[in-house]
Order: C-alpha cells, then structure tokens, then sequence
C-alpha cells in the first residue's frame, strides 16, 4: 500500500510545478485555480467571474451604535411628542376653511342725476368723509329754490294774516265801545221807564212823556242787540283770520322741511365715503346716469380685517371666547399671526342658507355641522399691507384654558345622571308599596 501511494503523491507535487509556471494571466488557469480539488467552487464564496463577497453592516460595531442611538432618539422623540399632545396638543382645534374677511360699506347715490366727476380710482385708499362722485346738482338746487319760494309765500300768507287780525280787533275794540254805550243807555232808558211809571199812575205825568220814554228804551235794546250782533260778527272774522294763519303756518312748516330736504339732496349730489378703507368694485363712470341707491362702489375697511373660521361642531366644544388663535395666512407662508376668539355665530351657516335643509322628509343623511366663529386678528403694519378680505387662512385654537370647564360639564352630567337613577328608584318603590295588600286584606 505505501508503494501504490507513492506515485499519487509525486503526480500532484508535478502538477502543482506545472501550475506554477503557467503563465498567471490565462484564464483556463485561473479557473483551475480558483477550483477545489473536487471542481467544486471554493469554500470562502468567491464564484466564477464575481467580486468578493462584502460582508454584513450589522456586524459593525459602529453602525450598530449608530443603529440604537438613532432607536434611542426616535423614542425619546416620541414619548416628548406624545406628552405634549396629551398635555396640550389635543387642546388646539385646528381648519383651513376659514377666511379672512371685512365690513365693507357699498357706496351708492341718494339722488338721480347724471355722474360729472369721479374723484377716485380704484383700489385707492381714502378717509372717512373724502368726496367720492359728484352727480349733476341743477335739478336739485331747483327744487331748493322752489322750497324757499314756498316759504315766503307762506311767510307773507302769515304776515297778512297778522294785519287782519290786528284789522279786526280795532273793530272788535269798536264794537265793544259801541256795545258799551247802548248798554249805558238802554239802561238809562229803563230807568227813566221805571221812574215815570208811577208818577203816569198817580197822574203826576201824562201817558203820552211814558210811552215816548218806552219807546226810546226799545230803541236802546235795539241798539244793545246790534252792536252785540257786531261785536259778535267782527269776533268771528278774527277767528277765521287765525285759521288761516295756522293754515299759513303750516304751510310754511312743510315748505321749510321740503327745503330741508332739498337741501340734503343738494349736499348728497357730492357723495363722500362714510368710513375710511380702500375703494373696491367701481363701477360708477362720468357720463352714467345714477338712480337713488345705485351701487357705485365699496369701500373695503383693511385695517379692521377679522377673521371668520368655520369649525366643525365637534371642535368647538371646549370653545371660548377670549382663547388664543395662531393664524396661518397663505400668503404669507412665513409669518404666523396671533388673534383672540371673539364671538360665535348664533346658528350653523346652514341655518342661514338661502334655503335651509329640511331633514324630517324622510331621507336623513347626518352631516356634520360647520359653526363660524368670528376670530380678532393681531397684526403689524407690514402684515396689513399683505392681507386683504376673501383670503384663506388656517387657524388654530388653544382651548386648554377650558379643561376645567368641561370637567364641570362633565360633573353636571354625573349629576343630572344620579339625579335621574335616584327619581327612578323611589318611583320603583312607590309602585311597590302601592301593589303590597294592606293589613286588613
């Protein structure tokens, strides 16, 4: 057996000689090579024509360091992230349906008349007061002009009545003169009557001097009874003569007020703007013929910009007024502004929709309900200048303030609650006091 094996091994010794003289650049060398003794491939992995095998990153030390530093930080990451959500983060209701937007006034003509002049351009800015249009005012000053020519007529139509009735009280004064006079001599009259009648009955004086003496006293009532008859008369005349005057007056109260009026008008031919803002929408031109409340533009008021968000009605649960409010506005993408809850609309917007939804027809679809909270925005100058009504704006809310708040609602619920299982039970009872029989049963 030692003799058999002994060829073998100076084959291989004479083959690894004639591998070692080959010429190392040739391939079918280098396959040979790189092959077992088997022509198998070689146990460290290297194949046929392939680059070395790398070996596996996770057996660095170095990047698993890195691996569990990068895991430590994620979590820490995380639990501060969800501290501050629970904490505060679950407080601040936030939409993106919300606009900015501004009381703006429209400016339109309270007289006719043809447009001579328009003092503004467009998105001009002007103060309250600024004159706006002029309308053409020859119409107006006419009316104006016939207004105080009613009253002075009227004023005369006064005055003239004045004279009369001064006219007729000196003949009332006459009348009562008169009427004075014939009292004095009817009484006379009478006197003289009564005096002779006896001396007539005695036969001191004839019938004859008696019947003259009555006869003059019929003529002094006869006197009495027309200068009374006057006196009344000339009263009566006065008397009309002061209706006419309070007619007169009258008159002149309403012409004075149709001069009022038309005096207005003559000041609104000049139509100025009533608050300060910029102009917006102007559509009057020189030249346009304008009926009274014709929309000639609007003055938009940019520095009282507000905010209306509309939240849904699961987020305005823990709303207040007076919360904190960070606004996004889109054009300004940089710049967060802060504001403060003001008011909150009395209705969803669907209560007050052109036609609101009626859900008692039969097909009910529950939608959750927007409510438009109107939000103060606190802004610098330069800010201002940016912002402008119809702009979109995401805001949020910081309702932290009003935990405790809902914790009160929450109490009041448990209460009303307990409330509701103690009523129960003592009605239980009583309905089984009321079933049990008595003691004579």
């Amino acid at each position: 057996m030692p003799e058999q094996d002994q060829p073998s091994t100076e084959s291989k010794n004479h083959d690894a000689g004639e591998r070692q003289h080959r010429d190392p650049e040739d391939p079918g060398d280098a396959q040979e090579g790189e092959k077992g003794e088997d022509g198998s491939p070689p146990k460290d992995g290297k194949a046929d024509g392939d680059q070395p095998a790398k070996p596996s990153p996770l057996k660095n030390p170095k990047v698993r360091i890195a691996l569990v530093v990068l895991g430590l930080v994620v979590l820490v990451a995380g639990t501060i992230w969800f501290v501050q959500y629970w904490r505060h983060g679950r407080f601040v209701q936030k939409t993106n349906d919300a606009y900015l937007q501004a009381d703006l006034v429209a400016i339109a003509s309270k007289v006719p008349g043809y447009v001579e002049e328009v003092y503004v351009r467009d998105n001009q800015t002007v103060q309250a007061g600024q004159p706006l249009v002029r309308i053409d005012a020859r119409d107006t000053r006419a009316r104006a002009e016939q207004a105080q020519a009613q009253v002075d007529q009227g004023l005369a139509s006064i005055a003239q009545s004045d004279a009369q009735i001064a006219q007729q009280r000196s003949q009332i004064a006459v009348a009562d003169a008169q009427l004075q006079g014939a009292r004095q001599n009817l009484k006379h009259a009478q006197e003289e009557v009564d005096r002779y009648t006896p001396l007539v009955a005695q036969g001191a004086h004839t019938a004859e001097q008696l019947d003259r003496l009555r006869e003059t006293r019929d003529q002094a009532l006869s006197q009495v009874a027309a200068a009374q008859a006057q006196r009344e008369a000339a009263a009566r005349q006065e008397g009309s003569f002061r209706a006419q005057q309070k007619v007169a007056a009258a008159q002149v109260e309403q012409a004075r007020a149709q001069l009022r009026q038309a005096e207005a008008d003559l000041g609104a031919t000049v139509v100025r703007s009533s608050i300060a803002g910029r102009i917006g929408d102007r559509t009057v031109r020189v030249g346009q013929y304008v009926q009274p409340a014709t929309r000639l533009m609007s003055v938009v008021p940019v520095d009282d910009i507000y905010l209306v968000a509309n939240f849904k009605e699961t987020q305005i649960g823990l709303m207040r007024i007076g919360q904190p409010a960070d606004i996004h506005v889109d054009a300004l993408p940089d710049s967060v502004l802060h504001g403060e809850v003001e008011s909150f609309s009395p209705g969803t917007g669907a209560q007050f929709a052109l036609l609101p939804p009626q859900n008692a027809t039969g097909n009910f679809t529950k939608v959750v309900q927007r409510v438009p909270v109107r939000i103060r925005v606190d802004a610098g100058t330069e800010s201002r200048r940016v912002l402008l009504a119809g702009l979109s704006v995401t805001v949020e809310v910081d309702t932290l303030g009003a935990r405790d708040q809902r914790q009160r609602a929450e109490d009041e619920s448990d209460r009303t609650e307990n409330g509701r299982e103690d009523a129960r039970r003592q009605e239980v009872q009583r309905d089984r006091q009321s079933v049990q029989p008595g003691p004579g049963r």
